[in-house]
């Protein structure tokens, strides 16, 4: 059976932070899906003068790990094109995206896997040795890129611009509707899976988990078969293009 050439009318819950999920609804609905707003996540700045001091001194490498990490950094700085700064990394396609309408385009961004794992790979960051790095996060992020730079030899340090909450909503409506409504689930991050599935409670879980999910990491859907998922697909890359087209896959 040939695959579908686009959504034909399925819903899909969109989780991404309110401020960031419009261009992925643009795409859900011009292939032929109803985006389904829903955030899981609340983006807060952190107003932590640690951070906006580091940002403020000169390094090797300036490395931002989403396009919250632009926009929040942006905020504490006068110069967003980082006249200090040697190479600006990003961790993939939208983080450069925010880095360009700020000023300026990265230097290094992974041409496939929109992740750490794939930034590491890049012969430019083989040896650090001596090299200064600033890693602009959301506070707890993930180790793996700042214990990589450790063990290359660079001195590594954190600017934590921004904070992720879980938002208060009323989720009854949703649920309400959910058969009806809700074909498809996707997911950018386990904390944006796991906070759906907190959001929903025991009410809403039997629904969330036979409901196919798409998610854009290998660790995400680690997460969601610990959760229980019956069906879910991995997006080839963690563009909104590419969500959409495992989401087709999956009609």
């Amino acid at each position: 059976m040939s695959t579908p050439a686009d959504l034909a009318g399925r819903g899909v819950l969109v989780t991404r932070p309110a401020g960031q999920a419009e261009p992925l609804c643009r795409l859900i609905e011009s292939a032929g899906g109803r985006a389904i707003r829903f955030p899981t996540i609340a983006i807060e700045p952190t107003h932590d003068p640690e951070a906006t001091a580091l940002l403020a001194e000169s390094w090797d490498l300036l490395y931002f790990v989403s396009p919250n990490a632009v926009e929040q950094a942006q905020a504490l700085v006068a110069d967003g094109t980082w006249p200090r700064v040697e190479r600006v990394a990003a961790v993939g396609r939208g983080t450069a995206r925010a880095l360009e309408a700020a000023g300026r385009a990265p230097d290094l961004v992974p041409n496939d896997r929109y992740e750490s794992e794939a930034l590491l790979e890049m012969p430019e960051l083989s040896d650090m040795r001596g090299r200064r790095v600033l890693i602009v996060r959301g506070v707890g992020g993930r180790g793996l890129f700042a214990q990589a730079m450790s063990e290359r030899g660079a001195e590594v340090r954190f600017a934590e611009v921004y904070r992720r909450a879980r938002p208060a909503v009323d989720v009854a409506p949703l649920l309400a509707h959910w058969r009806e409504e809700v074909d498809f689930v996707m997911a950018t991050s386990d904390e944006v899976l796991l906070n759906l599935a907190e959001l929903l409670g025991q009410e809403g879980q039997a629904s969330l988990l036979a409901t196919p999910l798409v998610v854009i990491a290998e660790r995400t859907a680690q997460t969601a078969r610990n959760l229980g998922f019956q069906t879910i697909r991995v997006a080839e890359r963690a563009d909104d293009s590419s969500i959409v087209r495992a989401l087709i896959a999956l009609s």
